[in-house]
């Protein structure tokens, strides 16, 4: 019974239903595993609702799950750290200690020919402090190193975090580049199937010949082929950008209210200077410099000697008591310096001015490619905002175009050709027009990830 009403269901797309034979059961069968396999198909083509998601919220998931924002922020925690310990060396080193035995002992009492049994106990506490009066500069150096190692840990963070933006910026633009673009290859599709009717009237009524159909079914079926690849790439899009924030899976960028060209709110020389001031690699690169110059200090502080300081206090008695004891107190001061080291020295400090080098040409060439990049982004945003006005212009000269040579072909003054041409035109010229807007999005967002601020 089950059988017979699977057998009743459609499995074509034209309605066609499958006829239950009578006798033959091996075609049951073939029916049936058809059947399973059409519902298997269907199963198969449904897709989960896929879940929408804004700009402003996909930043700020992309910064809560990027694993290269939580490498940095560790870089950041662990250069903190190291700072409180140079300003800790400043401080004397302090420990308390305290100590308590009990130990049982027999002897022989002469005086009664017995062994007597005891013990011998003893207690003890202790105080002391050590400080380092002298290291040739190299607590000073250190605390410069430091603090200059933790403005670079900030400002790589700073420069991750821009950098993080941006690529989720591109993400989420491609992503709706990618619908627009499936969008266009629809639109192309239903082109491609209103010429197909146009010259089968045109066979029909004796106007057109074989020849014409055939080549707009080429068409269509070039039309539809791309279509399934704009499918393909919108959904690889949007799993790109669902892995960006954190989603397991496919998620929907909704536009944000306007992408239309907008002016900048800087002008080209503030912008300039803005991002050879506070652009995060600028900034990275110079308080790198400052760290090998703090370094180099550090290793020329070798040739100095050092000197410390230490005391302490103990306390020691035979009895569970604070009362009574001996007490003792202790003060010492000590240098030393290094004749001879197998000259460690001199290759440290050489190794730490070449460092000191290589860190002060990289800020120069930070600070060049800073502008270089500047000057890029600003020309790429001059080219876009015009390519935006000529993809425009183009797209409605194409529809005209396509809308004349149809005419013209309606009263065979034109072939299928030009028809075919005109409408590869304007598919074409829709592409482009997509393509200069989101290129011009995405130019100004890296604009603003080197300069460090929303422009």
């Amino acid at each position: 019974m089950r059988l017979n009403r699977l057998l009743a269901r459609p499995c074509r797309a034209d309605g066609a239903r499958a006829r239950t034979p009578a006798l033959a059961q091996r075609k049951l069968r073939l029916l049936a595993v058809a059947l399973a396999a059409c519902g298997w198909t269907a199963g198969a083509g449904a897709q989960e609702p896929v879940p929408s998601i804004g700009l402003d919220e996909a930043l700020e998931r992309a910064l809560v799950h990027s694993p290269q924002i939580a490498q940095s922020q560790a870089a950041l925690s662990n250069a903190s750290g190291t700072r409180r310990r140079a300003v800790g060396s400043f401080l004397p080193n302090l420990s308390v200690g305290s100590g308590a035995s009990v130990q049982s002992q027999s002897r022989f009492d002469p005086n009664t020919q017995r062994v007597v049994e005891g013990s011998s106990d003893s207690y003890n506490a202790s105080l002391s402090a050590s400080y380092q009066l002298f290291q040739g500069g190299r607590k000073f150096h250190e605390l410069n190193r430091t603090g200059s190692a933790m403005r670079q840990a900030e400002a790589n963070l700073r420069d991750q975090r821009f950098a993080i933006l941006l690529q989720t910026r591109t993400l989420f633009m491609n992503a709706l580049r990618q619908a627009e673009l499936l969008e266009v290859a629809r639109a192309r599709v239903s082109r491609a199937e209103e010429s197909l009717d146009m010259t089968r009237t045109q066979v029909q009524v004796g106007t057109g010949t074989r020849s014409d159909s055939l080549r707009t079914r080429l068409e269509l079926a070039n039309a539809r082929q791309v279509v399934l690849q704009a499918e393909n790439q919108l959904r690889a899009a949007r799993f790109s950008l669902g892995r960006q924030v954190g989603v397991s899976g496919p998620v929907e960028p909704v536009p944000p209210g306007n992408l239309d060209p907008a002016p900048l709110a800087l002008q080209d020389a503030e912008i300039f200077a803005l991002a050879q001031s506070v652009s995060p690699a600028v900034l990275a690169a110079e308080a790198a410099a400052a760290v090998a110059n703090a370094a180099l200090g550090n290793a020329k502080s070798g040739y100095l000697p050092s000197l410390s300081l230490s005391s302490g206090y103990s306390w020691a008695n035979q009895a569970a008591a604070l009362s009574g004891g001996n007490t003792s107190w202790n003060f010492r001061l000590s240098g030393s310096y290094q004749l001879f080291d197998g000259f460690q020295r001199s290759a440290n400090v050489s190794q730490a001015s070449e460092s000191r080098r290589v860190a002060r040409l990289s800020e120069e060439d930070a600070r060049r490619a800073v502008r270089q990049d500047v000057d890029a982004a600003l020309r790429t945003l001059e080219t876009q905002e015009q390519a935006i006005e000529i993809a425009r212009e183009a797209v409605a000269v194409a529809e005209e175009d396509l809308r004349f040579i149809r005419e013209r072909y309606a009263v065979q003054m034109a072939s299928v050709l030009d028809v075919i041409t005109s409408q590869v035109a304007l598919d074409q010229a829709e592409a482009d027009f997509v393509s200069a807007r989101y290129d011009y999005i995405l130019a100004k967002a890296e604009l603003e990830s080197i300069v460090g601020r929303a422009l």
